[in-house]
């Protein structure tokens, strides 16, 4: 996500590397570069030149410190006004009536019943809430089946009536059934339609008087780049909607629609999906994504994607084991559950500071915790339970039987057992001093 964008504005900083200030002169070859770079992840025109005005405005004149570089105030100014231009701040969905209505629409492809899904998931796990999907789409084929598929897995009821082919109708019913019901969250999926279809934009705008929803979110496909944003506007001035979804953000390394449907539209971004599972979505925070763009991570979002996949309870009991040198291969292998759970890996290490831009020419496998996992999936419960039992013969058995080879094996092993050392050593108060103080000299 945004990589290209990321790699040039790095170059573009490097402009004024070894200035002693920032005058309107070497200030102006690196907002060129600058604005090249948006031009380049596909950001509107406008949009690219009034926000390299206004940084270079804000840069020009200000007093260096000799603690940091030119380069390193451009990125701090670049940091605040790349947040301003994707909305300032985080724009949540509100929930000002039970049940709260939510109209999704969008184009043909854009991916409104998958986000739909996904909005859903998020809403029961993340906000507790008790959300209805209806199928409002009965143009495509196997939209309503899809969205049910996506209904069982997550465990959400899904309203259909295959009877009708009365979109407006049935999101009526959809919202009657859902005040019936006892839920608190009615999600409206609706059919993908053109801009310039007269006939199909009066009809959403019929469903939206039907319903009366509380959100109305239009789902854009980021990998569109400024057709987005255009068509973003379009439907705005029809629909008015509350907030924007962008999807397929993982997939687009340029990120022109994030960077311009703000200014453009003037509505907020209130989600991102970042990959094809139920988990992958983010509520959009201007302020993480800025640093990201930046290559400064985004430890913020790393902690919550963790926390929200790593249980209390279970988490003491492992720091128990850990303190007892008990941390066997049975928690390994859950450790490594959770991780993975959390997404793209490198998605998650692009959020560390430093290591995406170091990443960036790395291809990181999602499947390469396979060879770790058959590894231990092949240890009997005693050696998952004794990590010391696995003697060299056991070191045999378990290479043949996952499929890889004895040096695999070993390293694995090595690994743990270096993993257990330093575990032990950060749950040990006088140990972790001793590392602190040590640290200095390092």
């Amino acid at each position: 996500m945004f990589e290209n964008l990321s790699d040039k504005l790095d170059r573009a900083f490097k402009v004024l590397k070894g200035q002693g200030s920032i005058t309107e002169i070497n200030v102006a070859e690196t907002m060129k570069e600058i604005r090249k770079a948006l031009l380049d992840a596909d950001v509107n025109y406008k949009t690219a030149k009034t926000f390299t005005d206004d940084v270079k405005q804000k840069a020009i004149g200000q007093n260096v410190l000799t603690s940091i570089s030119p380069g390193q105030l451009l990125t701090k100014i670049m940091n605040d006004e790349l947040t301003q231009l994707m909305g300032g701040s985080t724009a949540e969905i509100n929930f000002p009536a039970t049940p709260t209505v939510i109209l999704i629409a969008g184009l043909n492809g854009a991916g409104k019943t998958t986000f739909t899904g996904k909005l859903a998931n998020f809403l029961k796990t993340q906000k507790n809430k008790k959300p209805l999907l209806v199928a409002g789409d009965v143009y495509r084929p196997a939209a309503i089946e899809q969205l049910k598929v996506l209904g069982s897995q997550i465990g959400v009821e899904v309203y259909a009536n295959l009877e009708s082919k009365d979109p407006i109708a049935i999101a009526r019913e959809g919202v009657a059934m859902a005040k019936q019901g006892g839920y608190n969250v009615v999600i409206v999926d609706t059919a993908g339609r053109l801009s310039i279809d007269e006939a199909m934009m009066v009809e959403i705008e019929q469903v939206k008087a039907a319903v009366n929803p509380h959100e109305i979110l239009f789902v854009v496909d980021s990998m569109t780049g400024q057709d987005a944003v255009n068509t973003a506007k379009v439907f705005n001035d029809r629909l008015d909607f509350t907030g924007v979804v962008l999807t397929k953000l993982d997939g687009d390394t340029r990120g022109g629609a994030a960077l311009s449907i703000k200014s453009v539209v003037n509505k907020p971004i209130k989600f991102v999906g970042t990959g094809e599972k139920m988990e992958a979505l983010d509520v959009f925070h201007p302020d993480r994504m800025a640093s990201r763009i930046l290559g400064m991570g985004d430890v913020v979002s790393l902690v919550e994607r963790a926390q929200q996949q790593f249980d209390e309870k279970e988490a003491a009991e492992l720091q128990k084991k850990i303190r007892k040198n008990k941390f066997d291969f049975n928690d390994f292998y859950s450790q490594i559950q959770q991780i993975k759970k959390m997404g793209n890996m490198k998605d998650l290490m692009g959020m560390i500071p430093g290591v995406g831009k170091a990443m960036k020419d790395v291809e990181v496998d999602d499947n390469a915790f396979k060879a770790i996992e058959a590894i231990i999936q092949s240890m009997t419960p005693y050696e998952k339970s004794n990590p010391d039992s696995i003697n060299q013969s056991r070191r045999n058995r378990i290479a043949k039987g996952s499929g890889t080879n004895l040096t695999e094996v070993n390293r694995l092993i090595k690994q743990f057992d270096d993993m257990r050392k330093v575990m032990k050593q950060m749950s040990n108060p006088a140990a972790m001093a001793s590392m602190m103080k040590r640290m200095p000299k390092m």
